[in-house]
């Protein structure tokens, strides 16, 4: 831009008729309208284009309409999700909610377990957890973000049961199923198997050789849900399973029948060289710690696979098969 060195305006200032006393206005101004000068809007809105915003239809209040009608994937999940809790159709046998809870107590099926969130022992899950501990049902308190992940993000109202696939028996109902056969006792135990598909395999394991029984504990391991039923591939409907609540008890009552009790453990006589031909009962341990200590210290022996490779142990299901085939041949006298 040129400027007039002696009259310090620019050109523009100059002739700018606007602007010609001198007083330059601000930037905004310069060549617009005045404030209440109407005209050369109105103007303006004449030669407005069809698609200005001046030429759109006046507004007009919206008219009530009825709501669109739901899709199917949305009743759906209304119907999945009612707010008073649902019995749950969960792959681990969650049933949700308070009054699923109620109902379930009342209709006195085989419960595992029941998780309630940490400080909610307020209004009526204050009763669900008395009728629960007079059932001798155990209660335990976990955070929230447990209940979430079990009941897959549903309403739970701080309360979750887990309930059993399958009626539980005693050990002397099992031990009564092999007098009634007319066979040896042949009994596994779980020891502490946390995982569903283990527990699952070893049920189908211990069913194909011919066991008469399964005995597991009632804390501290999987307990008969949906997944462990899909795991024995319905082995589970032809074995009887007596639930504990100490594993070392459970194997001193099986002594006490005359029934020969072994821990499956690392360091112990070879499978090979043992005799399983009468009456015996295996103990498989947990996936990471194996047997507890206070219950092999109760069992008469330890027997082990012997390993040939690089990896010192098998898979709990896996060392299941192994010993309890051994066990099935010796027992019926084939190979």
């Amino acid at each position: 831009m040129e400027y007039d060195r002696k009259n310090q305006k620019s050109r523009n200032d100059r002739g700018n008729r606007d602007n010609r006393d001198g007083v330059k206005k601000p930037r905004f101004a310069q060549g617009g309208p005045e404030r209440g000068d109407k005209s050369r809007r109105e103007g303006r809105k004449t030669d407005a284009k069809p698609y200005a915003k001046s030429n759109a239809k006046p507004y007009r209040k919206p008219t009530e309409r009825s709501t669109p009608k739901p899709t199917v994937e949305a009743e759906d999940v209304t119907q999945a999700v009612p707010a008073e809790g649902i019995h749950g159709d969960y792959e681990n046998g969650a049933v949700i909610g308070r009054s699923a809870v109620r109902e379930l107590l009342k209709s006195e099926r085989p419960i595992d377990k029941i998780l309630v969130q940490k400080g909610e022992r307020t209004g009526s899950i204050t009763v669900l957890v008395a009728q629960a501990i007079a059932r001798k049902i155990p209660v335990i308190e976990v955070e929230r973000q447990k209940l979430d992940s079990v009941s897959g993000f549903a309403p739970h109202q701080g309360i979750v049961a887990m309930a059993a696939e399958k009626e539980y028996c005693t050990v002397a109902d099992i031990l009564a199923i092999a007098k009634e056969r007319g066979e040896a006792p042949l009994v596994v135990i779980c020891d502490g198997v946390t995982d569903p598909y283990n527990l699952g395999a070893i049920i189908r394991c211990a069913e194909c050789c011919g066991a008469h029984g399964l005995v597991i504990p009632k804390r501290r391991a999987a307990g008969l849900t949906p997944l462990v039923t899909k795991a024995s591939a319905g082995a589970i409907e032809h074995l009887a399973i007596a639930k504990v609540p100490n594993i070392a008890a459970a194997v001193e009552e099986l002594k006490e029948a005359g029934v020969w009790v072994y821990a499956a453990e690392a360091g112990g006589s070879s499978l090979w060289k043992t005799d399983f031909s009468g009456a015996c009962a295996i103990v498989m341990g947990s996936e990471g710690d194996g047997v507890s200590q206070v219950v092999k210290k109760a069992c008469d022996g330890i027997v082990s696979i012997p390993i040939y490779g690089q990896v010192n142990s098998f898979n709990v299901s896996t060392a299941a098969a192994v010993i309890l085939a051994e066990v099935a041949r010796q027992q019926h006298k084939e190979g």
